[in-house]
């Protein structure tokens, strides 16, 4: 299936815009991806016991992956592509960052299977208090994730990307080019319950041992937590549009091929 196109003439800022928003997304959900493996307490950050938030009747902590930390910056970047490219311009970024995330899986699992050589073994051979310390088994577990976190991460990438272009742009279509905050952070709370979800489905039930219960639960404490921040960034994005009106002003449409000749 071909790729979606861009519209074939723009101007060298809007081009140049175009490049540095992909760059960000790019980076950071590919760092999400690899971070996420290590779960970490957000009650910890501020010294506080375990909140025990009864859900479907069992209590859970904010634990919530790493990724989490980064994963706000997609946000944005997608809603200002949105406004911006359109959702072409989402869809390529997204068809695009996905396949860079499986291949960047690839190359990790290919290096966790390399023989490690025995003096870097030896030499990083003790951990805390002079314990023994095995560093490719911890390079290993850190790195190597299973099919089923893969295949989910992956696949819930993809939807919640399409979907939150396909809401991003219904919701435009209802408000015009006012009420930015809605369409950006609605489109953002309907793609983010899908693929929190997803994830947690696939990576954990249908590959692994997890009951529906179970999965439900953590996705609740999840999207409470994309939910606030979704909420909470919503100004940046004004900001943003300010900046990025103003930096576009009496920016000259080319058509691509003359853009492409002039560099």
């Amino acid at each position: 299936m071909a790729s979606p196109a861009l519209p074939n003439s723009m101007g060298a800022k809007k081009r140049n815009l175009f490049m540095v928003l992909c760059g960000i997304f790019l980076t950071n959900a590919l760092l999400a991806e690899l971070i996420g493996v290590k779960i970490f307490s957000a009650e910890g950050l501020f010294g506080m016991a375990g909140a025990q938030i009864p859900v479907l009747g069992t209590k859970f902590d904010f634990n919530l992956t790493a990724g989490v930390i980064i994963w706000p910056v997609v946000f944005i970047t997608t809603d200002i592509i949105n406004e911006y490219f359109g959702k072409s311009g989402v869809k390529r970024i997204s068809f695009l960052t996905a396949g860079l995330i499986a291949y960047a899986f690839l190359v990790i699992v290919t290096a966790t299977e390399l023989p490690p050589a025995q003096f870097w073994l030896d030499i990083n051979n003790q951990g805390p208090n002079g314990s023994a310390f095995d560093m490719n088994f911890a390079f290993n577990k850190v790195f190597k994730q299973g099919l089923g976190i893969i295949i989910g991460s992956l696949v819930a990438f993809l939807v919640g990307q399409i979907l939150d272009a396909h809401v991003f742009h219904w919701l435009k279509g209802l408000t015009g080019n006012k009420k930015i905050w809605l369409r950006a952070t609605g489109s953002t709370l309907v793609s983010q319950l899908v693929d929190t979800v997803v994830v947690l489905y696939i990576a954990f039930y249908v590959f692994g041992d997890w009951d529906l219960k179970t999965v439900l639960s953590v996705s609740v404490i999840n999207y409470l937590y994309k939910f606030t921040v979704a909420v909470l960034l919503t100004p940046l994005l004004y900001v943003a549009h300010a900046l990025i009106d103003r930096y576009l002003a009496g920016d000259r449409e080319v058509p691509f091929d003359t853009f492409i000749a002039k560099e």
